[in-house]
């Protein structure tokens, strides 16, 4: 492998300016593998290319790195993962408290779900609503849980003030995908509205497709007022660049492929070196291998995400599918799309998709997804489609994200389990993950912060090494029960 280590120039990101030595992105030394498995593969791999997304084919060249690591080395943090979580929370780490994070990356930067979401930052940070906030915890603390989420959006968007990644502003629509679906949502609206002083309002179909989009399947909406759209790939490029112009490393190609602790050091082995650090964070949400640590085996539940791109739209078929708004967009399906039309006029559309790694590129996947399109509009009957990729989204066995230190005793730290919801609660993981590396998660007095991942509810199967094939065969039943609540019962 030859990586090109000798340019030095001024590094700028619109208000980011500073002198640092600059290495020109790492190239994949291996291709993309569209049947990787977080469930089966012992890592992710090492050096392999981007998925064909459309956001890194539209986001430009990839931003500079610091190469492979290719010796030993001694640092104070070392955060694994190279994606929204682990970005931000380096450059919290470089802005809020003078530490400069060493990032380790097993493919190229930013190679996994941040560069193949559907970019809606949603005021969101689970799967749960808000009423089940208030089921699970009571009002008080679901209370604080909102406050959560309203200051997580407020850290997103400073983040990506001086990031051009293409903001599509207004809120975010949630569709009802049948009338059964309407007296749910209401009640909801009201209870965001009167308990959460959150101004969630409820519209009719007729509104919804004259005043939004003309969703065939629209029965009606929830808009709330907080959502913001961005290019997924723009962001992940430009929290790399954020980063590195702040001081932290980061190091593409160089996988975990061993992890001791000894004497409170932790010694991380990679194909090039060990990197011993005082501290590390763990930020690879659903591409976390099952044997990167013991703290995090079986505690997520990856699930694939499908996502296509279509060709741009003429005039006529933005006017016969009446998008007149560019605000994220999902549906209440349990097994939820996620839509909006893009800044150039494309429609971008994601829903779950196979259950292994291996079915993964089974084309009926992409297939179905096509077909679902063309249910919500018609007019796009027979449209081509120009990219269509998936990703692992990092599900917790309880919906809710952690941000933790699962042992006092052991100084490492995980954010994960966003369940779909990380565009936004990424940037505040990595605030709240930073403060834990920084010595102030003790402050942090929500139960996310709290407890770890929760095991599923069956602990002896978890713990067999044959659990993967029990979990997948569960997750099986349970996408044809929710197919059966979502389209028929």
């Amino acid at each position: 492998m030859s990586f090109v280590v000798e340019e030095r120039e001024v590094l700028k990101d619109s208000d980011v300016t500073t002198t640092a030595s600059i290495k020109k992105s790492t190239q994949p030394t291996k291709a993309y593998d569209p049947s990787y498995d977080p469930l089966v593969d012992k890592t992710p791999g090492q050096g392999r290319d981007y998925a064909p997304t459309y956001w890194v084919d539209s986001a430009g060249e990839p931003p500079a790195d610091d190469g492979p690591i290719d010796s030993d080395v001694d640092v104070d943090v070392v955060i694994i993962g190279s994606g929204y979580t682990g970005l931000t929370t380096a450059i919290h780490l470089a802005e809020n408290y003078g530490i400069k994070a060493t990032v380790l990356e097993a493919n190229r930067a930013s190679w996994g779900c941040s560069t193949r979401n559907g970019g809606q930052a949603q005021c969101a940070s689970g799967r749960l609503k808000r009423s089940q906030w208030i089921e699970r915890w009571g009002v008080d603390t679901a209370l604080k849980m909102h406050e959560e989420c309203l200051d997580g959006m407020e850290t997103f968007k400073n983040l990506i003030k001086d990031i051009d990644c293409d903001p599509q502003t207004g809120g975010h629509l949630y569709v009802a995908h049948r009338s059964k679906v309407m007296p749910t949502l209401e009640k909801e609206a009201k209870l965001l509205r009167t308990t959460f002083n959150y101004d969630a309002q409820i519209l009719d179909a007729d509104t919804v497709k004259r005043d939004f989009v003309g969703d065939n399947e629209a029965a009606g909406a929830m808009h709330e007022p907080e959502g913001i759209g961005i290019h997924a790939g723009k962001l992940a490029f430009g929290y790399l660049k954020k980063a590195r112009a702040l001081g932290a490393t980061v190091h593409p190609s160089s996988p975990v492929i061993g992890w001791e602790t000894r004497n409170g050091i932790h010694h991380i082995r990679t194909p090039g070196g060990i990197v011993r650090a005082r501290s590390v964070g763990v930020a690879t949400g659903g591409y976390t291998s099952q044997g990167l640590h013991s703290q995090l085996k079986n505690r997520l539940l990856p699930i694939l995400s499908n996502s296509m791109v279509t060709r741009p739209l003429s005039n006529a078929e933005i006017e016969a599918c009446n998008f007149k708004t560019n605000q994220v967009i999902t549906d209440t399906r349990i097994l939820r799309h996620y839509y909006r039309l893009l800044p150039d006029n494309r429609v971008q559309i994601g829903t779950r998709s196979a259950i292994t790694g291996k079915d993964a590129p089974d084309s009926k996947y992409a297939q179905m997804l096509k077909n679902d399109l063309v249910r919500k509009f018609p007019a796009l009957k027979g449209i081509d489609v120009d990219y269509s990729w998936w990703g692992w989204v990092d599900v917790s066995h309880d919906m809710m994200p952690r941000v933790y230190q699962p042992n006092s005793s052991e100084t490492i730290y995980y954010a994960m389990g966003y369940g779909g919801n990380g565009v936004m609660y990424s940037a505040q993981a990595g605030k709240r993950l930073a403060q834990w590396i920084a010595g102030e998660g003790t402050q942090l007095d929500l139960p996310i912060f709290q407890s770890k991942l929760p095991f599923p509810n069956i602990r002896e199967v978890v713990e067999s090494e044959t659990f993967a094939p029990f979990r997948r065969l569960g997750q099986n039943f349970l996408y044809r029960w929710y197919h059966l609540k979502d389209e028929v019962l």
